[in-house]
């Protein structure tokens, strides 16, 4: 990693030394993060990134990611046609790319949005009720849980649309990605082939976790996105690869000998468990904050700048390795 040139160091060093003196408090030569401020508390927390770039984020063709298509995939990479409907077939995106490396050569894989269908699809939803028994009109209730007789598709749908009927009229909320409309939504057609749920005769009640719970089901009209997957070759050797990872992924750089001692004493600490402070900081705080870019909480106004409560995360490289750093204000306790 390039080092600071002897100016630029001495230039870092008068910010610092000409930005600190505004602040109080001190770090402890034992590492205290204690202070006598009074403001606002500030967490850094510091999470080691182990081995390469390439070894996170980089597949080989041969091992692919689980929840890849491997049809779009070798499709992309042979430049044929291809499409998925719904999800994106490498689950990708700006922030969390893919990549994959095939014959010795990196490529970055996506999806482009070509078309857009529409489909009818069956939606299951449950209602909680206290009656379990059987009724004039012939409601019946019938066992949800893994245990159950349901068909294993049945069982799923029973799961998750659980979710969404225990939220209902309660703080809190349900897990998106899996809850649709508020149920379940029977996409697949096996599913819905196999399903005792959708059956005319069906069951009308289904019980699950000690709770009985009506069925309705519904058909809904869904539009869906139509994509097409890409694969787009990126380096052709591992060090240009690590290169264009680091370029895309990786914020600050902080040379080892860039820092004080103490500042030092911090990065270790915060590598371990988090390190506090309380406002106004430390100089060696501020010459860390200074050092991994995270000026609103040193130059602006701490709580509307950097943003009270915020959980702000960023990759960032001290010497050779990588760090996932996290940083985050503690609201007061006084509210």
């Amino acid at each position: 990693m390039d080092g600071l040139t002897p100016s630029r160091r001495r230039l870092l060093a008068g910010a610092v030394a000409g930005g600190v003196g505004v602040v109080a408090g001190c770090l402890g030569t034992d590492g205290d993060d204690s202070s006598d401020g009074d403001g606002p508390e500030l967490g850094l927390s510091l999470s080691r990134v182990d081995g390469s770039l390439r070894d996170r984020y980089v597949r080989d063709r041969d091992d692919p990611d689980e929840r890849w298509d491997e049809a779009a995939l070798d499709a992309a990479l042979a430049g044929e046609e291809y499409a998925t409907r719904r999800r994106k077939p490498f689950f990708a995106s700006a922030d969390d790319p893919a990549y994959v490396r095939e014959d010795g050569t990196y490529y970055r894989l996506g999806s482009v949005v070509v078309d857009e269908v529409a489909e009818t699809y069956p939606v299951l939803r449950l209602f909680e009720t206290d009656d379990e028994s059987t009724g004039d009109g012939g409601e019946s209730t019938v066992d949800g849980g893994e245990d159950g007789p349901l068909p294993e598709s049945d069982r799923r749908a029973v799961r998750i649309a659980h979710f969404a009927a225990r939220a209902r009229g309660n703080a809190g909320g349900y897990p998106v990605g899996l809850v649709e409309r508020g149920g379940y939504v029977y996409r697949a057609e096996a599913a819905r082939s196999d399903s005792e749920l959708l059956a005319d005769d069906g069951p009308d009640r289904v019980s699950y976790r000690d709770v009985t719970y009506r069925v309705e089901v519904e058909r809904e009209r869904f539009h869906e996105a139509v994509s097409r997957p890409t694969a787009e070759a990126v380096a052709a050797d591992p060090e240009r690869m690590e290169a264009a990872l680091r370029a895309k992924l990786v914020g600050p750089r902080v040379g080892t000998d860039e820092l004080s001692t103490e500042a030092e004493r911090i990065v270790k600490r915060a590598a371990v468990d988090e390190y506090r402070e309380t406002h106004p900081y430390s100089e060696a705080y501020v010459e860390l904050l200074r050092a991994i870019d995270a000026r609103p909480y040193v130059d602006g106004n701490v709580r509307n700048d950097a943003g009270v409560g915020a959980n702000e995360k960023e990759m960032i490289r001290y010497g050779d390795e990588y760090y996932e750093r996290s940083l985050r204000v503690l609201a007061d306790e006084d509210g």
